[in-house]
C-alpha cells in the first residue's frame, strides 16, 4: 500500500523488548464479559494496556456461538472500557485463528470465501491483531495426507489479501488508521485444551518454523503483499506446553531451546504460545524471557470464573442456613444445561457418568464455558450475586472461601460486592500474565501518538 499508516500499537509494544527480551504481551481471549472487565480492571491497576481476542467461532459473520458478529465484539469491549473507566485507545481486539476452520465441511472455494468475509469484518471492526489460520484439511483436502505447507501459505496470503483490501476500506474513512498486523502458523493439537491426558508434547522443531515462514514469505510476496509481510508479528508454535482434565504439562525451557535459538534468525519477530492455560508464573515468565512473547489464555479465565461463582455459592448456601430465601441455583442451573445440549463437552469428557459429571464441573479444559451465555444460567448468576447482596457476606464466610478476597477487603482494597469480589478473583489470574509480560508499569503504557 502506498499511503503512509500510523504504527500498530502491538507492533509497537513487541519493538520496545529490551535486551534481555523480558517484556511481552499477554490476551485474553474471553468473550465473557466478567472476564473481560476482569481484564480491564487488572489493566488499569496495572497501567497497561490490554488486549482482548476472539476466535472465529466465538464469534462471525453468522454470529458464532456467542451470537455476536466482530462489530459487536468490538462494542461490548468498549462499552466495558468506557464502564471501567479505561481509555478505549488502551484496549485492543485481537482475532484467534481466523480462517475456514468453522466451516471446514465445506470445499475449498466456499470454505475460503466465508473465511475471507471473516477476516474482512475483523479487520472492519477495527480488530488491531489478526491471526490468521489456515492449517486445517478442508472438505475437499486429501484425509490421508497432511496439509502441504505450500497449500496452508497460499490459503493464507489468499485470506491475508482479504484483510488489507479491508483495511483499505477503513483507510478511505480514517486516514490515520493503524494497519493490523499478523500473527500466521498454529499450534498442536486442537485450540483450548487436550482431549486426553499426555505426559509430554512435542516442541515445534526449529525446520517447520524456517519451512513455514519461507513458505508464508513467498506466498506473500507473490500476491503483492511485501508491506503486509512487515506487519508479520509472530508465528504461532508448540513451545511443549498443554493442559488436559486434570494435567497441565509445564514449559521445560531446556526441551525447547533450539525452538528458541531458531528466533536469532528473524529480527523482530517473536513466537505466540497458545494453551499456555494454568502454567505457573514462573513458567510464563521464562515463555516470554525465551521469546514467546504473546501469551494466549482462555479457557483458565473462565475456570476461574466458574470456580468463582461456585465459592460465592457455598457462602449462599450458608446463609440459607441461617434465614430462608429463594436460592440461585446457579451449579444446578449450570449442570441442566451442559446434559441438556451435550454437543460442547461429550467428545471431551470421557469415562462413566460420575466422572463426567465432575469433569463438567471441574476440568481444566473447562466445556462450561461454552454454557455460561446460556440464558437461564446466566439468569441464575445474576440472582446469586443480587442474592449476596441483599443478604450480606460475612467477612469469615468471605475469608472461608474466598480468602484473597478477603484480605483485601479488609484493606480496604476491595468493596464488600460479590461482582466485584467475582471480577477481582478472575483478575487473580490475570497477574500471573501481567508479571510474565511487565517488566516495570512504565514498559507497557502506550502513549496516545503510537494508538
Amino acid at each position: 500500500m502506498d499511503q503512509a499508516v500510523a504504527p500498530n500499537p502491538v507492533q509497537e509494544l513487541l519493538r520496545r523488548r529490551n535486551s534481555s527480551r523480558q517484556q511481552g504481551l499477554y490476551a485474553c481471549c474471553s468473550a465473557n464479559e466478567y472476564v473481560i472487565r476482569a481484564a480491564i480492571r487488572r489493566a488499569k491497576e496495572w497501567d497497561t494496556v490490554v488486549l482482548v481476542e476472539a476466535t472465529a467461532n466465538q464469534v462471525n459473520q453468522d454470529g458464532g456461538y456467542t451470537g455476536m458478529t466482530p462489530a459487536d465484539f468490538r462494542a461490548l469491549v468498549n462499552r466495558l472500557a468506557g464502564e471501567g473507566g479505561m481509555p478505549a485507545e488502551r484496549v485492543l481486539c485481537g482475532g484467534d485463528h481466523l480462517g475456514p476452520l468453522t466451516w471446514n465441511n465445506l470445499p475449498e472455494p466456499e470454505a475460503m470465501a466465508k473465511a475471507r468475509i471473516l477476516v474482512r469484518d475483523y479487520v472492519l471492526a477495527g480488530f488491531a491483531k489478526i491471526h490468521i489460520d489456515t492449517s486445517m484439511r478442508l472438505g475437499d483436502d486429501d484425509p490421508r495426507r497432511c496439509l502441504p505447507v505450500e497449500t496452508i501459505a497460499r490459503r493464507g496470503a489468499e485470506l491475508c489479501a482479504a484483510a488489507e483490501e479491508a483495511f483499505r476500506t477503513c483507510q478511505a474513512t480514517c486516514p490515520d488508521a493503524p494497519a493490523p498486523v499478523y500473527v500466521i502458523g498454529s499450534e498442536v493439537p486442537i485450540p483450548g485444551g487436550a482431549m486426553e491426558q499426555e505426559d509430554a508434547v512435542a516442541v515445534t522443531r526449529p525446520e517447520d518454523c524456517r519451512a513455514t515462514l519461507e513458505a508464508f514469505r513467498r506466498a506473500f510476496l507473490e500476491r503483492g503483499l511485501e508491506d503486509a509481510w512487515e506487519r508479520v508479528v509472530a508465528l504461532v508454535v508448540q513451545p511443549g506446553v498443554e493442559f488436559a482434565d486434570e494435567s497441565v504439562i509445564e514449559y521445560n525451557r531446556s526441551a525447547a531451546r533450539n525452538l528458541t535459538a531458531c528466533l536469532q534468525e528473524w529480527p523482530g519477530l517473536v513466537f505466540e504460545g497458545h494453551s499456555t492455560d494454568y502454567q505457573p508464573r514462573e513458567r510464563l515468565r521464562e515463555m516470554v524471557e525465551d521469546g514467546i512473547a504473546i501469551l494466549k489464555v482462555g479457557p483458565a479465565l473462565t475456570f476461574a470464573l466458574r470456580e468463582g461463582l461456585f465459592a460465592l455459592e457455598r457462602i449462599e448456601a450458608e446463609l440459607l442456613q441461617r434465614r430462608p430465601f429463594p436460592a440461585s441455583g446457579f451449579r444446578a442451573t449450570l449442570e441442566w444445561a451442559m446434559r441438556q445440549d451435550d454437543r460442547h463437552w461429550k467428545k471431551y469428557y470421557q469415562g462413566q457418568e460420575a466422572d463426567q459429571c465432575y469433569a463438567r464441573a471441574f476440568s481444566f479444559s473447562d466445556r462450561a464455558r461454552y454454557y455460561l451465555p446460556h440464558p437461564r444460567v446466566a439468569a441464575a448468576a445474576e440472582t446469586l450475586l443480587r442474592n449476596l447482596d441483599r443478604e450480606g457476606i460475612p467477612l469469615a464466610l468471605l475469608s472461608q472461601y474466598l480468602p484473597m478476597q478477603y484480605q483485601r477487603v479488609r484493606s480496604g482494597r476491595l468493596p464488600l460486592r460479590a461482582e466485584h469480589l467475582l471480577i477481582d478473583h478472575v483478575g487473580d489470574w490475570i497477574d500471573d500474565y501481567l508479571y510474565a509480560t511487565i517488566t516495570t508499569q512504565g514498559d507497557l503504557h502506550v502513549s496516545n501518538a503510537a494508538v
